[in-house]
């Protein structure tokens, strides 16, 4: 008896009638299209030969003889049953392979080679390759480019050479090692040429600013209104009232200065308690005064002072002054070629852009050294709050006037704690050359940094301490090292000699990092009291950060006719 199922996959059935109802299996053929196999068992079912068949011809591929054992005929019919299920499984990975092009034999040897491997997990010849080219890679790794090898421009260059040239394997590698450092050269070099242009545009003054105060100069020369007397007379006395809230801001940046005070005077309750003392240079004074004449921000009073009118301020005095003018080492460190004679292949981009910062000519500048000298400039002041000209207010800062200090001098933000790990985790260390043996010998590098730009000073409390002469001897120290114990500016001192005497205040009263972190959080920036743009990215400049500028910008009044006729906000 025979019955099938003919279509793309063909199942078939052989038996041998026993009786009216009954036949034993013999056989079973599945097939898929023009390939099928078949099982055939031997009447004793004692042998089963599988059998394949293509073109129409059969052959045999394996017969597999059973010892002689009592069983049933019901663990037969279940045997036949699992094979009967796992045969059309076997034929259609047979017919995908074949299909693929990838298995061109019929024998189930055939394709145990084939499949087994895939089954497995194994790799192919394709992974073979892999290995072999990356064996090539490491051998090549330990090799020098030769030094005349040409090298293409391009990857389409590198396809075309190779299709000409036949390189081998080796040679590939080495002109694919060629290519990669000379692609590593010339980017480090655009780093280094990135950061070095960074530098002098963070370093000039825009031609706006520089305009604005030109014009503003010219403007107190030929204009009365513009030299009045700030504040007027009968006013002078509340510039030492103890009862009224001070600022101080030292710059000689007269578009900083407005943005500073007219920050400050829309963000507080009560502008009628507010005193700010705006102290400049010689060069800046007359175009600063012109500005805060021809601009008041009553009911607040504004001061301008330049430093030549301090009689006390001279480099007698002040030994910082005579350090500034007169040493070689640091005119030659804050003005000479800072390219020229760098060692940048052993530099990093990150350690070369903070020398670069460090060289900042702000930092040679009296204006930046001056709040050390706060208790001599303000002797009848009892508390100040000290701004960078770099900051901008966003919040009433007459609680700062309310924090009991507890005795100490300075109160400060703490930049060793905080979210922000680039711009929160300054301690000592990051300061000092802890190799240096005073340096080793007197601080601890684990100390906490704090932040100067909005700090709150006790004068009272500073005028009982040693704080100014200790910031002179350490001052001097580094001089006598060529600058080998620290190289930033004013803080590094200013660390030393108040240590003991800082308060640490709130973080949000003070956010640092809008001039250098571009990923600063902007929830953070508008909930923050005062923002901080240190770095060399200041809102008035070009290379500023776009969207952080906006905070800036809204306290620049661009209706006035100087701003607009500089051109300063376009």
């Amino acid at each position: 008896m025979h019955w099938s199922r003919k279509g793309p996959v063909s199942i078939s059935f052989d038996c041998i009638v026993v009786g009216s109802n009954e036949c034993w299996w013999i056989g079973i053929g599945i097939g898929i299209g023009w390939r099928k196999m078949q099982l055939h068992f031997s009447p004793s079912m004692r042998s089963v030969t599988i059998s394949s068949s293509s073109n129409g011809g059969y052959g045999d591929l394996m017969k597999i003889k059973v010892a002689a054992r009592h069983f049933s005929y019901r663990n037969v019919f279940h045997t036949i049953l699992i094979l009967a299920f796992f045969l059309p499984f076997v034929f259609i990975l047979t017919a995908v392979v074949t299909l693929e092009g990838v298995n061109k034999c019929s024998s189930i040897d055939c394709l145990g080679r084939r499949l087994g491997p895939s089954l497995l997990g194994r790799t192919d010849a394709t992974g073979n390759l892999v290995k072999d080219f990356v064996k090539i890679l490491n051998q090549v790794n330990t090799e020098e480019v030769p030094a005349g090898l040409k090298l293409p421009e391009s990857f389409s260059q590198l396809v075309a050479e190779m299709k000409n040239n036949k390189y081998s394997a080796k040679e590939f590698a080495l002109v694919l090692k060629g290519m990669m450092e000379k692609s590593e050269r010339e980017i480090r070099e655009s780093k280094f040429a990135e950061l070095t242009n960074k530098h002098f545009a963070a370093s000039a003054i825009p031609k706006g600013i520089h305009c604005l105060s030109l014009r503003l100069t010219d403007e107190y020369s030929s204009n009365a209104h513009a030299r009045r007397q700030l504040p007027s007379p009968e006013l002078l006395p509340l510039l030492s009232d103890n009862s009224l809230q001070h600022f101080v801001v030292a710059t000689d940046n007269i578009l900083a200065a407005s943005v500073v005070v007219n920050s400050a005077v829309q963000s507080t309750l009560k502008p009628e308690k507010i005193v700010f003392h705006v102290i400049t240079d010689k060069k800046t004074y007359a175009g600063m005064h012109s500005w805060f004449a021809l601009n008041p921000v009553t009911p607040a009073l504004v001061e301008v002072k330049g430093v030549h009118q301090f009689d006390w301020l001279t480099r007698e005095n002040v030994p910082v002054l005579e350090a500034v003018e007169s040493h070689n080492v640091i005119r030659k460190y804050y003005h000479g070629n800072h390219v020229t004679g760098a060692n940048l292949s052993d530099t990093t981009p990150r350690s070369f852009a903070s020398k670069l910062q460090a060289r900042s000519p702000k930092y040679i500048s009296l204006l930046n050294h001056l709040r050390i000298y706060l208790p001599e400039l303000f002797p009848n002041l009892d508390k100040v709050v000290f701004l960078d000209d770099d900051i901008v207010i966003q919040r009433d800062l007459s609680p700062l006037w309310d924090i009991e200090l507890s005795g100490k001098v300075n109160g400060a933000v703490e930049t060793c704690k905080g979210e922000d790990e680039w711009v929160m985790s300054k301690r000592f260390r990051n300061y000092f050359n802890f190799s240096h043996p005073l340096i080793a010998k007197n601080l601890n590098p684990e100390n906490c940094a704090w932040a100067y730009g909005m700090n709150i000073f006790d004068l009272r409390a500073w005028r009982k301490t040693n704080i100014t002469n200790t910031y002179h001897a350490w001052l001097k120290e580094n001089l006598k090292s060529n600058l080998t114990m620290w190289k930033l500016g004013t803080l590094p001192p200013a660390l030393i000699a108040f240590t003991g005497h800082v308060h640490p205040i709130d973080a949000s009263w003070h956010m640092l990092g809008l001039g250098y972190q571009s990923k600063t959080n902007i929830d953070n920036v508008k909930k923050a009291a005062v923002i901080h743009y240190n770095g060399q990215s200041k809102p008035w400049l070009e290379i500023g950060f776009e969207h952080l500028r906006p905070f800036w910008t809204k306290f620049v009044n661009s209706s006035n006719d100087f701003i607009s006729n500089c051109h300063i906000l376009e």
